[in-house]
């Protein structure tokens, strides 16, 4: 029996459904990936699977007992209390949970006691993940869960998702994210629902086979209904049973062609130039930043030329958006200016900038008042267009012109986002964390539009395919300096901001990790014989050596098992034999905890 299943739903907000009588079945084991468009309807598709949200029609069947957990796509306002408070919020009552919420906790490298209210949008989101994820739920249910999570912080995700949640359903634009986990795609696409059993890539090739299908068949209903209504337009000339016939078939075939939901076409989109920069676009040197006398950045030295295109890497909270402030405003307009250092500008510098928490979109304004400011047109690459025309381009509806912001979903927010963004005319583009909510295909073309681009961009990011399809080189924030030997910053003293050639992969083929902590030196105290442990006995000993190389057995056996969850092939057998791999896998991950405490009582 399916863990969750949807029969027979419809659910729908006035228009075009967005569930219509869809079915859907999870079974325990399955990594599901949900797919589709902007405002397909995918994050109500989870409130109603989470039971937040009832359907019009049809039902929500759930296995008896199990438990549903939900990580949305918003932090929700009004959250209050230390982390371990909201953690075990998400709980039953009980010791074993109050366990487990710590372990979750520690893995996903929170603070328990840190307040909630004070973290970063990055750091607020993984508390919730934590909350969803604790307790061991039968199914999780996660919205878009590497939103405003650094890449350390997404591989972390990864692992504990592959290692300790075995049932899960996700919406994401993460590529990266979406083929290293993804057993099985769902995509929601014109309120029917498509189960493709595969992994990403195979997706690809099935979906355009199948688009391509559906042209054809559009193509062919087109033709016929042009000849009927040509048959038509001359006249019955009898009233015959076979004219009659034909008349009713004509009758079908415009009721089917009234009835067809045409796909949401591909967004238009494209970057307003300016005039061209200097060569330089801009030169630091030495330029070291801080906060009431606490370092941030030290001794960053760069020249950026025109055409450059930079992605700037590191932890959420390291001072990324502080960087970019600093280098394009260096005091301007209540800006970061450096404390020490020289920032130099080029010639004529056309800045257009795009912030991560879309503040420059006013959520009680309608979207033509947010790109045209009341007016009825926008001057687009020299041309007057009209703001319907223009935001069309951005798949936005006549009708949904005139709506407030504060109605579009996360990723209508981001295209219109954009859209104002590239309203603007430029020739130096700072996108931060532009990808969140993004449908893919939207993605896509805003990679080839900066590609396209000939101005200089920066762009702050962790969506790993994003960097590596659309920058030439990296900035990145690490605690060690660039040049050998390196000189290594503690967690208070700031950070250097080193540059590397190449995306993501090329640097993380070059990562210097930070060296291991050396054992702190015995006290004189503990050094007396009486404070000394005892020698171990013959069996202890031998115990010892047994323990050690089942440990090498076991770690072995779950690095091939975790090498096999890796590999989308996998993913293309028996739900049995996935099931019984996962199984395997916490057996192994059981087993080993106990070697370990044991292993640590005869160390002691």
């Amino acid at each position: 029996m399916a863990l969750l299943s949807l029969k027979n739903v419809s659910l729908s907000y006035g228009g075009h459904p967005l569930l219509d009588d869809v079915e859907l079945h999870i079974e325990r084991g399955d990594r599901v990936c949900l797919l589709g468009v902007n405002g397909a309807g995918k994050s109500s598709m989870l409130n109603v699977l989470a039971g937040q949200v009832q359907p019009d029609d049809g039902e929500v069947v759930c296995s008896s007992g199990m438990r549903v957990a939900m990580l949305p796509q918003q932090v929700p306002a009004g959250i209050r209390g230390c982390v371990e408070e909201i953690v075990l919020g998400g709980l039953r009552d009980g010791a074993a949970d109050a366990r487990d919420a710590a372990m979750t906790i520690s893995r996903l490298q929170l603070d328990p006691a840190a307040d909630f209210a004070s973290l970063s949008g990055g750091m607020q989101r993984r508390v919730l993940l934590a909350r969803a994820l604790a307790g061991a739920p039968d199914l999780v249910l996660l919205d878009e869960p590497t939103n405003h999570l650094d890449v350390d912080s997404i591989d972390a995700l990864e692992t504990y998702l592959t290692r300790y949640c075995r049932t899960f359903l996700f919406v994401t634009h993460d590529r990266a994210f979406l083929r290293r986990l993804a057993s099985r795609i769902v995509e929601l696409d014109r309120g029917h629902l498509y189960d493709w059993r595969c992994d990403y890539d195979t997706f690809l090739v099935r979906k355009a086979e199948a688009l391509h299908a559906e042209t054809r068949e559009w193509e062919r209903l087109d033709e016929r209904l042009d000849k009927e209504e040509a048959w038509r337009r001359q006249g019955v000339k009898a009233r015959t049973c076979r004219n009659q016939g034909r008349l009713k078939a004509l009758e079908a075939l415009r009721q089917e062609r009234r009835q067809r939901r045409e796909r949401t076409g591909t967004a238009q989109m494209s970057i307003e130039a300016a005039g061209r920069t200097g060569h330089v676009v801009l030169k630091a040197e030495g330029v070291t930043f801080g906060y009431n006398g606490h370092p941030l950045i030290r001794e960053f030295s760069t020249v950026l030329t025109r055409g450059d295109k930079v992605g700037i890497l590191g932890p959420n909270g390291c001072g990324k958006t502080t960087l970019v402030r600093l280098l394009l405003e260096n005091g301007a307009r209540g800006g970061p200016a450096a404390d020490s250092g020289r920032i130099i500008h080029g010639t004529n510098l056309q800045i257009a900038y795009s912030d991560q928490f879309r503040a420059q979109l006013d959520d009680e304004l309608s979207l033509a008042e947010n790109i045209a400011k009341g007016e009825e047109f926008v001057t687009i690459q020299g041309s007057r267009r009209h703001i319907v025309g223009y935001l069309q381009d951005f798949l936005f509806s006549p009708e949904a012109v005139r709506r407030k912001v504060k109605s579009l979903s996360g990723g209508e927010k981001s295209r219109l986002l954009l859209a104002r963004l590239f309203a603007q005319p430029s020739n130096v583009l700072v996108l931060d964390e532009p990808t969140n909510d993004l449908d893919l295909d939207t993605l896509e073309l805003l990679e080839e539009q900066i590609a396209n681009y000939r101005g200089t961009v920066l762009i702050i990011s962790h969506d790993r395919a994003f960097l590596n399809n659309t920058v030439s080189n990296v900035w990145v924030f690490e605690k060690h300096s660039p040049d050998l030997p390196y000189k290594w910053l503690g967690d208070a003293e700031g950070w250097y901001v080193n540059g590397y050639v190449g995306g993501y992969d090329d640097w993380a083929a070059r990562r210097v990790l930070p060296p291991v902590a050396a054992e702190p030196k015995k006290s004189a105290q503990r050094s007396r014989q009486s404070d000394k442990p005892k020698p171990l006995s013959y069996q202890q000993q031998r115990e010892l050596k047994a323990l050690l190389r089942r440990i090498e057995q076991l770690e072995g056996e779950q690095t091939q098992l975790h090498e096999r969850f890796a590999n989308a092939d996998f993913y293309r057998g028996s739900s049995d034999e996935i099931v019984a791999a996962r199984e395997h896998d916490e057996a192994l991950s059981t087993e080993l905890a106990q070697i370990y405490r044991r292993w640590e009582e005869l160390e002691r």
